[in-house]
C-alpha cells in the first residue's frame, strides 16, 4: 500500500443512489458557445487542455501577479501574490486530482469510473486553480469586505430618479452587492467580461464553471446556520442566474456542490494555510520558536495517532544542524512546510474518498479535512495567521489605507454610473470618470443591458463599477487614487 493511501483501509462497494451525479455528466466539456472556427481535427488538444491555454493568455490571469495574496503592495520578492498563490493551487489540485482519480479506480468506488476520466479531472482542476481567485478586488480578501461595506451604507442613500436605490431594485439586486463575494465575481469575469470574440468571454467548459462555484447558492439563499458549507456565501449573481442554471443543466449538479469543488477547495486550503505561515515567518511575524509553542499546545489535545507535527518539526532543525546550513531555524520551517503539504494531501485524499457516496449525492455539507487527522493542524494554522499576522497593526494600518482608497473609487465611479446609458444628460465630471472605465467592460455592459428593463440596467451599471475595481491590480488603484485625488 502506497504513503498516499495510508488511511484508506478497505474496499467499499459503493451502490450510488438514482439521484447521484454522474461522472461522464459531471466532466462536460460542453460550452455556452460551441466552436465555430476550424476543423476540431487540426487541433489535438482536449477541450480541457484548451481551457487551460485561454486562462493563461488572458489578462486577468497577469494581473494576478500585482494583487494581494497576504501583504499588499510587498517589495519582497519571495512574498506570495495571487498569482503564485493561484500557481500553487493549480498544483495542488491536480496533485489531488491524481489521487483520488487513482484510489476511485483501486479501490471500484464506482463502476462507470475510467481511467480517461482521473485525466480529466487533473486538468479541469489544474485549470480551476489558476482562476479560483481571478474575481477577487485589489487588497485580498480585505478588499471585498471593503466593498460590501460600501453597498450597505451607501446604496439607500443613492437616488435614481427620485428614489431610493434599494428601493428601485429587486431584493436579490440589492443582496448581490450586501453579500458582494470574489467567487461569484470569478465566475462573471471567465463567462462574460473578456469581450474579445463576443459576449461569451473565455467561453470555458462547463466542467469548469461548475467547479469554480464554491458556493451553489443565490445572495437570497446564503444562510450561515444550517452548518452546510455550500450555504456559506453568494455563488452567483442575479445577473448570471442564467448561466448558472445551464452550468447546472448540463453537468448534472442541480443546485448541489460539483465534487470537483471539493477537492478546489481543499487545495486552495492547502496553500494558503501552509504558505502564510511560511510568509509570516519570513517577514517576521513568527519565529519559530513561537511555532513551536503553537504546536507544543495542539500535540496536548491530539491523540497518540496524530501525525505529532512538533515532532516533525524538530527533526527538520535537527536536519538543518547536521548539514550545517546557514539559517537551521528558515531551513527547519520551510521543509517543514512541504512535508506538511504531503501530509493534508493524503488527509484530503480520505476525506473525498471516505465520504464518496455522500459527495455524489450532494449531501456532504463538509469540507475533506473535517473528521481527518489535520482537521485539527488545518484549524491550527489558519488561527495561528489570523493571531500573528491579520490582526496585528501592521496589517490592520495597511487595510485602513486600502478601505480610505477603496471607497473613494466606489464613491465617485457609483455615482457617474447612476444615470449612464440613461436620457440624463451626465455632468462633465462624470462624463470622464465613466471614460476612465474599460471598453471591454462597457461593451460587456451594452451587451447584456440591451432589451432589459430600467431596473435591470441600473442594476447592471453597478456591477459595471465592482467588474471594474475587481479587474484593478494593487497599484493601479493606488495609482489611479492618486491621481484622481492630484496626489504627485
Amino acid at each position: 500500500m502506497t504513503r498516499r493511501f495510508i488511511w484508506i483501509r478497505e474496499t467499499v462497494n459503493w451502490q450510488r443512489k438514482g439521484e447521484s451525479m454522474k461522472w461522464e455528466q459531471l466532466l462536460s466539456s460542453k460550452r455556452n458557445r460551441e466552436f465555430g472556427g476550424r476543423s476540431k481535427a487540426a487541433d489535438l488538444r482536449s477541450e480541457f487542455e484548451k481551457d487551460y491555454h485561454r486562462i493563461i493568455g488572458s489578462a486577468s490571469f497577469r494581473r494576478l501577479q500585482d494583487k494581494t495574496q497576504v501583504f499588499p503592495l510587498d517589495k519582497s520578492d519571495f512574498i506570495r501574490t495571487r498569482l503564485t498563490h493561484s500557481l500553487e493551487v493549480s498544483s495542488f489540485g491536480k496533485s489531488l486530482g491524481q489521487n483520488i482519480g487513482e484510489s476511485i479506480l483501486a479501490y471500484q468506488k464506482d463502476s462507470d469510473f475510467t481511467p480517461k476520466m482521473k485525466e480529466e479531472i487533473c486538468n479541469i482542476l489544474q485549470c480551476a486553480g489558476l482562476i479560483h481567485d481571478i474575481g477577487n478586488p485589489p487588497f485580498g480578501h480585505f478588499g471585498e469586505t471593503v466593498i460590501r461595506d460600501w453597498f450597505r451604507r451607501n446604496l439607500p442613500a443613492l437616488l435614481f430618479r427620485g428614489e431610493c436605490i434599494d428601493q428601485v431594485l429587486e431584493k436579490q439586486m440589492c443582496q448581490d452587492f450586501y453579500h458582494f463575494e470574489g467567487n461569484a465575481q470569478a465566475l462573471r469575469l471567465v463567462s462574460k467580461l473578456h469581450y474579445l470574440v463576443d459576449e461569451h468571454g473565455m467561453n470555458l467548459t462547463y466542467a469548469l464553471l461548475g467547479t469554480i462555484v464554491k458556493y451553489p447558492v443565490s445572495s437570497l439563499k446564503i444562510d450561515k446556520t444550517t452548518g452546510n458549507i455550500k450555504d456559506k456565501k453568494l455563488g452567483y449573481y442575479y445577473a448570471d442566474q442564467e448561466l448558472y442554471e445551464a452550468i447546472c443543466k448540463e453537468t448534472g449538479t442541480n443546485g448541489r456542490r460539483h465534487p470537483l469543488t471539493y477537492i478546489l477547495e481543499a487545495a486552495d486550503d492547502i496553500a494558503y494555510k501552509t504558505a502564510d505561515i511560511e510568509d509570516a515567518f519570513i517577514k517576521g511575524f513568527l519565529s519559530y520558536h513561537q511555532l513551536k509553542e503553537e504546536l507544543a499546545a495542539l500535540e496536548k489535545e491530539e491523540s497518540a495517532v496524530s501525525f505529532h507535527a512538533l515532532e516533525k518539526l524538530e527533526a527538520k532543525y535537527e536536519s538543518g544542524q547536521r548539514r550545517k546550513v546557514e539559517n537551521q531555524e528558515e531551513y527547519a520551517v520551510k521543509n517543514w512546510i512541504v512535508q506538511m503539504q504531503g501530509f493534508l494531501i493524503n488527509c484530503a485524499t480520505y476525506g473525498f474518498t471516505s465520504n464518496y457516496e455522500k459527495i455524489m449525492d450532494g449531501e456532504y455539507g463538509y469540507d475533506l479535512f473535517h473528521g481527518t487527522y489535520g482537521e485539527k493542524l488545518m484549524n491550527l494554522l489558519g488561527d495561528i495567521a489570523y493571531r500573528r499576522v491579520f490582526s496585528t497593526s501592521v496589517i490592520y494600518k495597511m487595510e485602513m489605507a486600502e478601505s480610505v482608497m477603496l471607497d473613494f473609487l466606489l464613491d465617485k465611479f457609483v455615482k457617474a454610473v447612476i444615470d449612464y446609458d440613461t436620457d440624463e444628460e451626465l455632468s462633465e465630471i462624470d462624463k470622464r470618470i465613466v471614460s476612465f472605465i474599460s471598453e471591454n467592460y462597457k461593451s460587456a455592459y451594452h451587451c447584456h443591458a440591451k432589451g432589459k428593463s430600467e431596473q435591470e440596467k441600473l442594476y447592471l451599471r453597478l456591477l459595471l463599477v465592482t467588474d471594474y475595481i475587481c479587474g484593478m491590480t494593487d497599484s493601479y488603484a493606488k495609482r489611479l487614487y492618486q491621481e484622481m485625488n492630484a496626489i504627485i
